[in-house]
């Protein structure tokens, strides 16, 4: 199984197949349109136009698990980001990231990177701590603005914590393209 055998819902609640991304890298967002960090659509969107050309995407779900910070129907928050950030890139159903009713997607996501370690030669403290904490829901989203960055073969390669910056996700998203 790989990122690609998943399949999500758009905001008119059409199927969209996580193949339609191959061959792009893709950072994977859990958004909230009343959180304290909102304002990284701003970041987020300047990746976006930045990158979108040389086969970069921004997948924008909408979660409301986190004090109701989602509020809203899909289409009011598409255009709640359109109206204050221009959010061009695709922004996907509202889904849950944990507990029961997860969506199958980001339940794939947490199990592939369990922390908000970037280096590479932690592979094996990631193991670690994922085999420590499967059964304890370890791999949890703690918050809003969690990102996924995704190379062009399906990989996820690093988990983001919320609190940091889209603009600071640059080089890695470059270090991908160049590859």
């Amino acid at each position: 199984m790989n990122i690609y055998d998943f399949t999500v819902k758009d905001t008119d609640q059409n199927d969209v197949s996580m193949s339609d991304y191959k061959g792009k890298v893709l950072l994977i967002v859990n958004t909230a349109t009343g959180c304290g960090f909102t304002p990284q659509y701003e970041g987020l969107e300047m990746l976006y136009e930045k990158h979108k050309d040389r086969g970069f995407e921004i997948l924008d779900f909408p979660c409301n698990q986190f004090l109701g910070q989602a509020p809203g129907t899909d289409e009011e928050i598409v255009s709640f980001c359109q109206l204050n950030y221009g959010v061009a890139f695709k922004t996907f159903s509202k889904i849950e990231v944990n507990g029961k009713n997860a969506d199958p997607l980001y339940v794939y996501l947490k199990d592939q990177i369990s922390d908000d370690i970037q280096d590479p030669q932690a592979n094996a403290i990631k193991k670690a701590f994922r085999d420590l904490t499967h059964n304890i829901g370890g791999n949890s989203i703690k918050w809003n603005f969690t990102k996924f960055l995704v190379d062009q073969e399906g990989k996820v390669v690093a988990r983001f914590a919320p609190a940091f910056k889209p603009e600071d996700i640059e080089p890695y998203i470059e270090k991908l393209l160049n590859s």
